[in-house]
């Protein structure tokens, strides 16, 4: 991250807030240009969310071309837009190995760091932090602002910096840190209301299907919502279906659930076969054969697809063809996992309060970045990358702004 280009500044003091990875980046520019910095974060250690979210093999960026992966972000607000492009996934994966990490693109396209788990990077970070001078304040609530205009925070006092970076993240998974209560310490800003994103589907299944398949994962499938269609995996929930592809149309379902009060999907069961292919193999089958038997020795259907398929029959009646089934099952969502359950948020500050550069217009010296913006993309590394661009771009701003007043 260091820009031997950049002159190194007369060590003026910036305080970061929020010490996930979009405040820890903002702190590595800042501080590799000579900045003294201080980040504080109100969770006795650094990183919780993070940390959790790489436990099943941290995605740190897409491998897809950048226009493409530009789509996947929402709002698409210009600001967003251009950080991304400004630190684009070429440079995620080059700011890792500067690192030690060494990553891999796996078959869907997503980055990984070699060794699958985030807590050799965040060790590898903070200790980089630590050569540049940072300083770590865990237990280190932000209150708001103080008489002099500086950011105060909780039974602590704090020198008053001359840039203050806000990295306060959004309102899921608030047992690691993401409380989503800062916008009280914001009253006069704009905030939009949070809501769930790559979150959970509620669906009616039958206490026959759910008790026999909770927990089931269905794989190499394809999920379509108001056209627009997904490959990829799920997970059978007591409720619904999470999972991946699930979570790429989650905005739009939400929406519609939110407007409507459900949600129309169509699941293909395979996704590999044409119509044609599968009627073709299920007429072949003896026709003293059971329908699961046909199943899943003709299109290799697992237990849970097959249980899939009879649902759409209890439903539907029996006037419905399997191989229909097969490759559109109909899906009515009816309703969302909560907030608190839910992998990130939508809502956040609006962009409005932001220049180009991410100060708030009517607080110059303070900037915002991070999942704390009103911004949502889905799983699969967009969510790190957007909040490590943004970092980039927030602390990038503060330096200049730093520097404007040096």
């Amino acid at each position: 991250m260091t820009d031997p280009a950049h002159e190194t500044l007369s060590s003026p003091l910036a305080a970061v807030i929020g010490a996930g990875p979009a405040g820890l980046m903002a702190a590595e520019v800042l501080a590799s240009a000579g900045v003294r910095v201080a980040v504080h974060d109100h969770m006795p250690s650094v990183g919780r969310k993070f940390l959790m979210a790489g436990r099943g093999g941290l995605n740190l960026t897409h491998g897809e071309p950048l226009e493409r992966l530009l789509t996947r972000y929402r709002p698409s607000s210009p600001p967003l837009l251009e950080a991304i492009r400004a630190f684009p996934p070429a440079k995620v994966i080059a700011w890792s190995e500067g690192l030690g990490i060494e990553t891999f693109e796996g078959s869907s396209g997503r980055i990984f760091p070699r060794c699958l788990k985030a807590s050799p990077l965040l060790r590898a970070w903070l200790a980089r932090l630590a050569s540049l001078g940072v300083t770590i304040h865990p237990r280190s609530r932000w209150t708001g602002w103080s008489a002099e205009g500086g950011p105060s925070f909780m039974e602590q006092v704090a020198a008053t910096p001359q840039a203050t970076i806000l990295a306060l993240g959004g309102a899921s998974w608030p047992r690691l840190g993401s409380d989503g209560l800062w916008p009280a310490s914001l009253p006069s800003r704009s905030v939009r209301r949070w809501e769930p994103a790559n979150m959970g589907l509620e669906i009616a299944w039958s206490a026959h299907f759910s008790s026999r398949h909770e927990g089931t994962p269905l794989k190499r499938i394809a999920l379509t919502f108001e056209g627009v269609r997904v490959q990829g995996e799920a997970m059978v929930t007591r409720h619904g279906l999470e999972g991946g592809a699930v979570y790429a149309l989650a905005a739009p379902v939400r929406e519609a659930i939110a407007g409507h009060g459900s949600a129309n999907l169509v699941l293909d069961l395979r996704p590999d076969l044409s119509a044609k292919e599968v009627a073709a193999r299920l007429a072949g089958r003896p026709r003293a054969e059971s329908l699961a038997n046909g199943l899943r020795k003709a299109l290799a259907l697992p237990p849970v697809a097959i249980g899939l398929v009879q649902e759409g029959l209890r439903a539907g009646g029996a006037g419905i063809a399997p191989m229909v089934l097969v490759k559109a099952l109909p899906l009515r969502a009816t309703g969302v996992a909560p907030l608190a359950r839910a992998i990130s948020s939508a809502g956040g500050l609006c962009w409005s309060e932001l220049d180009a550069g991410f100060m708030l217009k009517n607080q110059p010296g303070v900037f915002a970045c991070g999942e704390m913006l009103d911004w949502e993309a889905p799983t699969g590394g967009y969510l790190l990358q957007g909040c490590l661009s943004t970092g980039v771009a927030a602390g990038r701003s503060a330096l200049a702004w730093l520097r404007r007043g040096a």
